[in-house]
């Protein structure tokens, strides 16, 4: 028949129509995976607040380090919340600690909120802080410095026991609870000692913004409240995390619907080293001493920290 050809022609057409529109809508399918897939990406990336916990004793720890150093090159990190609730630890734990985020503060705000204790070294690294907030409550300070040891020579003499060491000079591992301090001794140990307070107050003076004879009366080993903190200006703002911020709202423009994320810090076995770290704190040292700053150990026979 004559409309056969007519009818091919129109099959044809549908045809090609039909092609044309599964191929619009494949595109159309793989225009809107590409779609949700950089908006996954866009969420994946979205910019956030991090948040470093400090807890227990404060020892060196490169790891951190290595992940403060990460921060601080993160685009997508705009402020740090440090949280400290420690008593102290090694002078050099805190210092590194203390510089390892003072570099993230030269490209982001940081705040530092105090927990229960901020003390000694605990304080040394809240001196890192852009701003430091602690709870009316809060124990800090303890700006000083300590080394202990003990003479059990006499306990030894009386038990019958002699001791003997052969060294290389007259200050090699002393103190010693197996010697008596000599006066050698003790000047050397002074002098050590008052080397790492000259330290722990330019640190205090310097960003705290005081003069050296105002920070030497707060010097003398002492704990503060949060409010007596305050007073003296040894701390910015009674608060916590909400304040905190609060603070990156007005005055760093980072918005308060930003999520907070903890600082991912890699590493083997560091539950174990944060569970030792704490029952250290609370089992080795006596209860004064935890208080004004821990004690770290700096050799067998004598022990020696930041108070």
């Amino acid at each position: 028949m004559s409309f056969e050809p007519d009818r091919l022609l129109d099959r044809q057409r549908l045809t090609r129509h039909l092609t044309l529109w599964r191929v619009a809508a494949v595109f159309a399918v793989v225009a809107l995976l590409v779609a949700l897939l950089g908006n996954g990406e866009r969420i994946k990336k979205e910019q956030s607040v991090a948040r470093l916990t400090v807890e227990g004793v404060i020892v060196e720890d490169l790891e951190r380090e290595a992940a403060l150093a990460n921060l601080a090159d993160d685009p997508d990190k705009v402020a740090l919340i440090v949280h400290i609730n420690s008593p102290g630890g090694t002078v050099v734990g805190a210092e590194s600690l203390y510089h390892a985020i003072r570099v993230a503060a030269k490209r982001i705000p940081v705040a530092v909120v105090m927990g229960e204790v901020a003390a000694s070294a605990g304080y040394m690294t809240a001196l890192a802080g852009d701003r430091i907030f602690a709870r009316k409550g809060s124990v800090t300070g303890s700006i000083g410095v300590i080394w202990q040891t003990a003479d059990i020579t006499g306990l030894l003499e009386k038990l019958g026991i002699t001791t003997e060491a052969i060294k290389s000079g007259p200050l090699k591992a002393v103190p010693s609870p197996l010697e008596s301090v000599t006066p050698l001794v003790r000047k050397a140990t002074k002098d050590l000692v008052l080397d790492i307070y000259d330290l722990f107050v330019d640190m205090v003076s310097d960003r705290r913004h005081l003069s050296r004879s105002e920070v030497e009366k707060l010097a003398d080993g002492r704990v503060f409240t949060g409010r007596q903190a305050l007073k003296v200006r040894l701390v910015d703002e009674i608060g916590g995390e909400m304040e905190a911020r609060q603070w990156f709202y007005h005055m760093h423009d980072v918005a308060l619907i930003l999520p907070v994320q903890e600082l991912e810090i890699e590493g083997e076995n560091r539950l174990w080293r944060r569970i030792i770290s704490i029952v250290a704190g609370k089992t080795f040292f006596s209860e004064r001493v935890t208080l004004d700053g821990l004690i770290s150990l700096w050799q067998p026979e004598a022990v020696g920290g930041i108070r």
